[in-house]
């Protein structure tokens, strides 16, 4: 049976950067790369960096036809699958009334509806050793101002991560949550407000190479979730530590006094 991977917003970005490193082996033999995103073009130029053999999907996963679509094909391919990366996403900063209608929903509709989507149409194709990863953020460890609806969306995110891991640890597939920093990566330069960029990106930015380089380690011997960098990983426990009551006025104050916005 052939041993696939199937990465989301691959065009581009970590989804990119996740297809190369699989094809360079990070993940283990695969025969094939089924690359996801909605541009096609940008998707042949993922393929042609790639030497594994790729099969390009051109589609918006804000719609349920894409998912069936793919699921279609995973049926007839009859493929195993030992990779699922779940990294095609968008965000929206600024206040929750700033922001469209038509985009609150459609971060909902792909943050998390695709997720769920491609969880369950890859699940009866995986077994023992297969891993799925889906992408979380640090903006998803906690409420975040300026960021209300993009966080909610992360929070689903690393909350069901955790309890697929769970559930799914007896057959050893194993599921893992990412929560980088944000990445310099053309994410943000369709994230909207400028103000809120700058304050949620005062801590820094992640390198795309290194988050995908932690992150397949992290998912391959089981680890729930994986917090890349020390800041974040600080973040993640302070969280834990405060009341919630003063969780967003801390995270509120504590990007005031850096950025200085």
């Amino acid at each position: 049976m052939r041993s696939i991977a199937i990465v989301t917003g691959a065009s581009s970005g970590v989804g990119g950067e996740f297809a190369r490193q699989l094809d360079q082996g990070a993940g283990g033999a695969l025969d094939e790369l089924w690359l996801v995103a909605r541009g096609a073009e940008r998707l042949e130029a993922t393929r042609a960096q790639c030497s594994t053999p790729c099969r390009v999907f051109a589609l918006d996963l804000t719609r349920p036809q894409s998912i069936d679509a793919l699921a279609e094909a995973l049926d007839e391919a009859g493929a195993r699958v030992r990779w699922l990366i779940n990294s095609a996403g968008f965000g929206r900063f600024g206040s929750f009334g700033s922001i469209s209608r038509d985009d609150e929903v459609n971060m909902v509709r792909l943050n998390c509806g695709a997720v769920v989507g491609l969880c369950h149409l890859a699940l009866p194709h995986m077994d023992g050793g297969s891993c799925i990863v889906n992408m979380s953020s640090v903006a998803g460890l906690a409420p975040q101002p300026e960021l209300s609806c993009y966080s909610a969306t992360k929070r689903f995110v690393l909350d069901l991560s955790r309890t697929l891991n769970y559930e799914l640890e007896p057959v050893g597939i194993h599921v893992c949550a990412v929560c980088p920093k944000f990445m310099d990566t053309g994410f943000l330069a369709n994230a909207g407000d400028a103000r809120a960029v700058r304050r949620m990106t005062t801590i820094g930015y992640e390198q795309p190479r290194r988050v995908v380089r932690k992150a397949l380690a992290a998912a391959g011997r089981g680890s729930a979730t994986c917090v890349p960098s020390w800041d974040a990983k600080f973040i993640h426990v302070a969280v834990k530590l405060l009341p919630s009551a003063l969780t967003l006025h801390a995270q509120d104050l504590l990007f005031t006094l850096l950025s200085g916005v």
